[in-house]
C-alpha cells in the first residue's frame, strides 16, 4: 500500500424514519437558522417536507428555502442560495435530495462565508471555512453525502467544475432506504451507471492498488449490478435499496482510494463536457462513455482487465467484460451510444473542445489530447 493520511468526520444515520431526528442531529451541531435546499415541491406533497420541518420546530431551529435546484446543478441557483442564506443569517444548509442538490449546498456553504465570487473556489481558490453542511438523501448515486467534494456548472462559460475542501463534509447524512422508492426507472440505472463509474476509474488507472482495494471495489460493483437488478423488479425492495444506497456511499467516500496512487478520473473528466454542453443526466453520459473509454484504455492495464472480467463477469478477456458491460448496460436501460442521447456532430465538436480544455485543467492533457478524447467518442457511436 501506497502511504496515506485518512479522514472521514460525517456521521451517517441509516435506516428508515431517521430523516424525522434531523432537527436533533443539527441541534448538536449547534444549527439554529438553516436554508433548506431541494428540487421540486414533491417532497411537500409526499409529507418529508413536514417531517423535516415538524423536528427543526421541535429544536428551536429557524428555517427558509432555497427550491428548484436542477440535475447537474448551475452556478446560478448557487449565487442565489448564497444570497438568501446572507441575507438570512444562516449558520448551516440542510440539503433534501439527490447529489445534484448536495452539491449545490456545499458550494453555497463556502460562498455565505465568502466575500467574493462563489465561482473562484472552481477555478483554484482554497475552501477554508463554510456553513455547516446536513442532507436528508433521496436519491443514491454520487456519494456527495459522505465527501468533501461537488460539482457545478457555470451556465455561461459551459465549464462544469469541482469544489473540495475539508470544511465540505456534511456533519451529518441521513439515509433512509424508504424515501429513495420512488425515483424514477430512468435515474435508477443512471445511478447505477454512475456508482460503477465512480468505482473503476482507481481501479483501473492507479499505478499502486492494493488487493484489499480491489477486493472492496469488486463488491462495490458486483452489488450494485445485483441490486439494480433487484430494483427494477420490485421498487420497493428496502434491503435491495438499502445495499443499493450504501454501495453509493463506499464508492467515493475515500474508503476505496486508501493506500492506492497515481490514478485519475477519465470518464469524469471526458462526460462532464458531455453533461456542461448538452444537459445529459450526468450516469447516462458515463454509460456511453464507459465502454468506449475502456475498449481504448485496456492494453494500458491488461492484468487489471483480466481480472476484472474474471471478477465480474466470469470471463476471460478484456474485449469480453467491456461487451458484457455493456450489454448489461442495454439490459437495464441505460444508453450505450451518442445517438441514445441525441448528441449530434455539432454539438460533438462542442464536447470534445469542452473535454480537451478539461484534460489540460485537470493535469490529463500528457495523455488525453483533443485526438484521443476525439478517437474515444468514435468509439461510442
Amino acid at each position: 500500500m501506497h502511504e496515506f493520511s485518512f479522514q472521514n468526520p460525517t456521521r451517517i444515520e441509516f435506516g428508515i424514519d431517521k430523516e424525522k431526528n434531523i432537527g436533533r442531529y443539527m441541534k448538536a451541531f449547534g444549527a439554529k437558522k438553516v436554508v433548506i435546499l431541494f428540487g421540486s415541491d414533491r417532497i411537500k406533497k409526499s409529507g418529508l417536507f413536514d417531517d423535516i420541518t415538524t423536528s427543526l420546530r421541535e429544536n428551536s431551529i429557524e428555517f427558509t428555502e432555497c427550491s428548484k435546484i436542477k440535475s447537474n446543478p448551475v452556478l446560478s441557483k448557487v449565487r442565489e442560495g448564497i444570497a438568501i442564506a446572507k441575507q438570512f443569517g444562516a449558520d448551516s444548509v440542510l440539503s433534501i435530495g439527490g447529489g445534484s442538490c448536495l452539491d449545490s449546498a456545499k458550494a453555497i456553504a463556502a460562498g455565505s462565508l465568502y466575500d467574493g465570487d462563489v465561482w473562484d473556489f472552481f477555478t483554484g481558490t482554497q475552501v477554508t471555512k463554510a456553513l455547516n453542511i446536513f442532507d436528508v438523501m433521496t436519491l443514491a448515486a454520487t456519494g456527495s453525502e459522505m465527501n468533501n467534494g461537488g460539482v457545478i456548472t457555470n451556465e455561461d462559460t459551459k465549464q462544469k467544475y469541482p469544489i473540495h475542501g475539508f470544511s465540505l463534509f456534511p456533519k451529518v447524512s441521513v439515509i433512509n432506504p424508504k424515501l429513495q422508492t420512488t425515483i424514477s426507472r430512468d435515474y435508477l440505472v443512471y445511478s447505477a451507471a454512475d456508482i460503477i463509474a465512480h468505482s473503476i476509474e482507481g481501479y483501473f488507472t492507479a499505478t499502486v492498488q492494493p488487493e484489499l482495494i480491489n477486493l472492496q471495489i469488486e463488491a462495490n460493483i458486483k452489488t450494485v449490478m445485483r441490486t439494480t437488478e433487484q430494483l427494477l423488479q420490485d421498487p420497493m425492495d428496502l434491503e435491495a435499496r438499502g445495499e443499493f444506497a450504501w454501495a453509493a456511499t463506499l464508492a467515493l467516500n475515500g474508503i476505496t482510494y486508501v493506500g492506492t496512487a497515481g490514478f485519475s478520473y477519465p470518464n469524469h473528466m471526458i462526460e462532464h463536457a458531455m453533461s456542461a454542453i448538452c444537459d445529459v443526466p450526468h450516469g447516462a453520459g458515463l454509460s456511453v462513455v464507459m465502454p468506449a473509454w475502456m475498449t481504448w484504455y485496456h492494453n494500458r492495464n491488461p492484468k487489471q482487465f483480466q481480472r476484472f472480467a474474471k471478477e465480474i463477469f466470469g470471463l476471460s478477456t478484456a474485449e469480453q467484460s467491456i461487451e458484457a458491460l455493456r450489454a448489461w448496460f442495454n439490459k437495464i436501460g441505460t444508453p450505450t451510444t451518442l445517438g441514445q442521447l441525441n448528441i449530434n456532430e455539432h454539438d460533438l465538436k462542442r464536447v470534445i473542445d469542452n473535454a480537451a480544455q478539461n484534460a489540460i485543467d485537470w493535469q490529463m492533457s500528457d495523455v488525453y489530447s483533443r485526438q484521443v478524447i476525439a478517437g474515444i467518442f468514435d468509439l461510442a457511436k
